[in-house]
């Protein structure tokens, strides 16, 4: 609860930094995890079982907070956050509605390269 109301007051402020011009780390790494949760078209594959678009959120930013000091760039976030499962080793995947499924790394990534244009 705590995390939302935070997130809703520090994402706008965020997202208006990437809009600005150079983003920091953490304003991609909070445009990376807006993104996934604006997802309204697919489900979050977490070892084995979906989720949706906000509890996957809120999933990658309790894994971040977790993660502490090692997760210092955008690229760290994918790498250690957003990829795979750290209890499994298992990738993480998004299902669209359509049926199609992609590795939660390379949406990541796609996103991460928008941001960096």
């Amino acid at each position: 609860m705590a995390m939302s109301l935070i997130s809703r007051l520090l994402v706008p402020a965020l997202v208006l930094g990437v809009l600005a011009g150079a983003p920091t780390e953490a304003a991609k790494i909070e445009a990376l995890i807006q993104s996934v949760a604006q997802l309204s078209n697919a489900k979050f594959i977490r070892n084995g079982a979906a989720y949706d678009a906000n509890a996957a959120a809120d999933h990658l930013r309790t894994k971040l907070a977790k993660a502490g000091s090692r997760v210092k760039t955008a690229e760290d976030f994918i790498r250690y956050v957003g990829s795979t499962s750290s209890m499994s080793g298992k990738p993480y995947q998004i299902r669209y509605d359509d049926g199609r499924v992609i590795t939660s790394e390379s949406f990541l990534r796609a996103r991460l390269a928008e941001l960096e244009k």
